[in-house]
């Protein structure tokens, strides 16, 4: 009995390492530089469902530290991620760089010369088509005040607060 115990209490613990990455979320703030001029944009997502993504994508292992392999998550990042003009076309994104450790993956993006004001459309898909309970959070910084987003697989384009 106190065998099958242990046992079981072994198997609860081991469990344990794979419920720990239960949920999928992403965050992305937005804001407007003046000492530049420019609209930032920074996204952080989990570094395993990045991987998770290109892999799935392209059957290999990337590192990200590696030209091609960044331009490969470059050409994800810019097809899943815009923001729209008024006239509903999209802003001119411009890949800053990106940052990757094992816990996170950190995409800096910029529209140049240009005033927060002329966003208004926010698009936001980026792993949601790979994960169905992908939740992105989008945090718009507009000149102090904070307004939030949130866009999910049901959901995937919003006016900016």
């Amino acid at each position: 009995m106190m065998r099958r115990l242990v046992l079981g209490a072994l198997l609860a613990c081991a469990c344990l390492g794979a419920q720990a990455h239960r949920f999928h979320a992403g965050i992305t703030d937005i804001s407007f530089n003046p000492g530049t001029g420019s609209i930032e944009v920074v996204h952080t997502y989990m570094a395993h469902d990045i991987e998770a993504l290109l892999a799935n994508l392209y059957q290999r292992q990337f590192d990200l530290s590696d030209p091609q392999d960044e331009a490969v998550l470059r050409k994800y990042v810019d097809k899943q991620f815009y923001l729209l003009g008024a006239d509903k076309s999209r802003l001119p994104l411009r890949w800053v760089g990106v940052t990757a450790n094992v816990e996170s993956v950190v995409i800096y993006q910029e529209i140049e010369k240009t005033p927060l004001a002329s966003a208004v459309r926010v698009h936001d898909e980026v792993l949601s088509d790979f994960l169905p309970d992908q939740v992105n959070t989008v945090n718009v910084n507009h000149g102090g005040k904070i307004g939030t987003l949130i866009f999910d697989r049901s959901k995937t384009e919003q006016l900016l607060p």
